[in-house]
């Protein structure tokens, strides 16, 4: 960690959110820096600028935000001031990746007993020791520029072929806050036989291979206890389905 302790946070020059720092790379040549001051291969400009007029918090005064690399997501330096409990201030620095927002569901049969899921190639679970990197999965995907209902509708259409019904807000989670800014929405939604519109499997034009699982509930349980299911979102939904979802015992039930 990067870190200097003050006694006070130094004054912060120009306006917040529309300082630039001085050495910002591109913004002294004529072509200027794809991301910053022209468009990059995503249309994005002002990568650098994410979190530069935060105030929300007292304690908290951002200094530099620093754009380190731009592939499909953003990864960016930020170095501010913290305020401690006993009143020391503190700069650090930290990385922070930003995949934008995004939004999971699980569509319960409660009839039969079901639930839908995927399994798909995960190569970040593959190259840190999971045996092959095939991941089961609640359906998901990013919000883009949909509000998070429309979004998740969208990727159960594409990923398994199934138009949910009515969709149910569960939680909203910062899965990973140390250092991805990603916040996801949670929902379940009740779907039957009667609603697959398609074969699912996700899009190809996004590399996307992609196998819809039915699978008992029951089932579904018992493979977050011997590890046949390792993703975070999928154990958090399934979890709880089991306890104030749809399969809850009543009268604890949060869905009628």
């Amino acid at each position: 960690m990067d870190s200097a302790h003050t006694t006070a946070p130094p004054p912060v020059s120009g306006t917040p959110g529309t300082d630039t720092p001085e050495g910002t790379p591109g913004l002294d040549t004529p072509q200027g820096t794809p991301g910053l001051d022209t468009p990059d291969h995503r249309g994005r400009t002002g990568l650098d600028r994410a979190g530069r007029a935060l105030d929300r918090n007292p304690d908290v005064v951002v200094r530099e935000v620093e754009l380190t690399s731009q592939g499909w997501h953003v990864l960016r330096r930020t170095t501010f001031d913290y305020r401690r409990r006993d009143g020391r201030w503190e700069t650090q620095a930290r990385e922070t990746y930003d995949r934008g927002n995004g939004a999971v569901v699980l569509p319960y049969d409660t009839a039969r007993g079901r639930v839908l899921l995927t399994r798909q190639f995960r190569y970040p679970a593959y190259v840190n020791d999971h045996p092959d990197g095939m991941l089961v999965e609640a359906a998901a995907g990013l919000l883009d520029a949909d509000d998070p209902p429309t979004a998740i509708r969208r990727e159960s259409a594409e990923e398994l072929g199934v138009e949910l019904g009515p969709l149910t807000p569960v939680f909203d989670a910062y899965m990973s806050p140390g250092s991805v800014t990603e916040r996801l929405h949670f929902f379940a939604a009740p779907y039957t036989p009667a609603d697959r519109t398609g074969s699912g499997g996700g899009l190809e034009e996004d590399g996307e291979d992609i196998e819809v699982l039915e699978l008992p509930f029951t089932t579904a349980l018992a493979m977050i206890r011997d590890g046949r299911i390792a993703d975070g979102k999928t154990i958090m939904l399934l979890q709880w389905a089991a306890l104030d979802g749809p399969f809850a015992p009543r009268p604890n039930a949060l869905l009628p």
